[in-house]
C-alpha cells in the first residue's frame, strides 16, 4: 500500500504498461536522444523528396568526387548525385528493412516457439529439431544462403533476414512458455472449457511476451546492419538504390582519394544502430522486474 501511494504520489505509472516504459525513456537522456534520433530519420526520409534541393537520383558529372560544401553539405559521390539527398532517402529502406525482417521473425517465432512449449512433446520435438538445424548457422551467414536462393531486392532482403532470425525468437518465446503454461489463470482458462488455441493467444502468449519486447527492440538494430552487410556484398538492396549498405559498396573503391564518400554512409549507419541499441537498453530496464524507481 505505502509503494503504491508513494507511486501515486510522483505520478509514476503503473510499471509494465506503455505508459511507464514511455516514462522510463523519457528519464533516460541517452534514450531519449535516441527515439529523436530515429523520428528526426523517419521524417527526414519522408520529406526529403520535399526539402532536397537536390533529387538523389540526379546525375551531374561536373559535380563528380565533389567534397562537402556549402552547395552539397556531404558531398557528391562519383556521379556527381548529392550524398545528402541519397542517405536521407535511403534511410526508408534501411530502416524498413529493420523493422520489417524483426516482424516476420518475432511474428513466425511467437507462434511457433508457443505451439512447442504448449503443447510439448512430440510437437515440440518437431518444431524444435527443425530450429536447431536452422541455429546451426550464425544469423548472418543463414541470411547471406536465404539471399542467395531468393535473389536480390528490398522485399528479398527482408524476407532474408526475417527467415533468418526466427529460431532465437522461437526458442525465447518457448522458454517462456513454458514457466506460464502451469500457472494457475491457464488452468483457470482450461477449466471454463477453452479451446487451445484461444487459451494460448488470450492467456499464455500475453503473459510471456514481455521478455520478447526487449529483444525486438535489441534486434531492429542488428537487422539494420546486417540489411546494410547484405548490400555491401550485393546480396541485399542493390544500386541505384540509395540503400546505406550499397552506398558503401559503391564508394569502397574511393576511400583514399574521396573519404567523404564512404564516411556519411557509415555515420548514419553507426548513428541508427547506437538509437535503437539506446532504445533497447531503456526498455529493457523499464520491463525488468528486478529494478525499481
Amino acid at each position: 500500500m505505502a509503494e503504491t501511494s508513494v507511486r501515486k504520489a510522483k505520478k509514476i505509472p503503473r510499471p509494465g504498461s506503455a505508459k511507464y516504459v514511455w516514462y522510463k525513456i523519457c528519464r533516460n537522456p541517452l534514450a531519449l536522444a535516441g527515439v529523436i534520433v530515429i523520428c528526426l530519420l523517419v521524417i527526414l526520409s519522408i520529406l526529403s523528396p520535399y526539402i532536397m534541393k537536390y533529387d538523389y537520383a540526379k546525375i551531374d558529372m561536373r559535380s563528380a568526387y565533389q567534397g562537402p560544401s556549402a552547395e552539397h553539405w556531404f558531398g557528391c559521390d562519383e556521379l556527381g548525385r548529392d550524398i545528402l539527398a541519397r542517405i536521407l532517402y535511403g534511410a526508408r529502406y534501411t530502416l524498413s528493412v529493420g523493422v520489417l525482417s524483426v516482424l516476420i521473425s518475432a511474428g513466425v517465432g511467437v507462434a511457433l516457439g508457443a505451439v512447442a512449449g504448449y503443447f510439448g512433446g512430440a510437437v515440440d520435438q518437431v518444431i524444435m529439431r527443425f530450429l536447431d538445424i536452422m541455429a546451426a548457422f550464425p544469423q548472418l551467414l543463414l541470411a547471406i544462403a536465404v539471399s542467395a536462393v531468393l535473389g536480390t531486392g528490398f522485399d528479398k532482403c527482408i524476407y532474408a533476414l526475417g527467415i533468418s532470425g526466427i529460431p532465437r525468437f522461437a526458442r525465447m518465446m518457448r522458454a517462456n512458455i513454458l514457466t506460464v503454461r502451469n500457472q494457475e489463470f491457464v488452468e483457470a482458462a482450461m477449466s471454463i472449457t477453452c479451446t487451445k488455441p484461444r487459451i494460448i493467444v488470450r492467456h499464455v502468449i500475453p503473459n510471456a511476451i514481455a521478455p520478447l519486447i526487449v529483444e525486438i527492440s535489441m534486434s531492429i538494430a542488428a537487422a539494420g546492419l546486417a540489411a546494410s552487410s547484405l548490400s555491401f556484398i550485393g546480396l541485399g538492396v542493390t544500386p541505384p538504390t540509395p540503400e546505406w549498405g550499397a552506398m558503401l559498396a559503391s564508394a569502397r573503391n574511393y576511400i583514399r582519394l574521396y573519404p567523404h564518400m564512404i564516411m556519411f554512409p557509415g555515420l548514419f549507419i553507426m548513428l541508427s544502430v547506437l538509437s535503437f541499441n539506446l532504445i533497447g537498453d531503456a526498455i529493457r530496464d523499464a520491463l525488468d522486474p528486478k529494478l525499481k524507481d
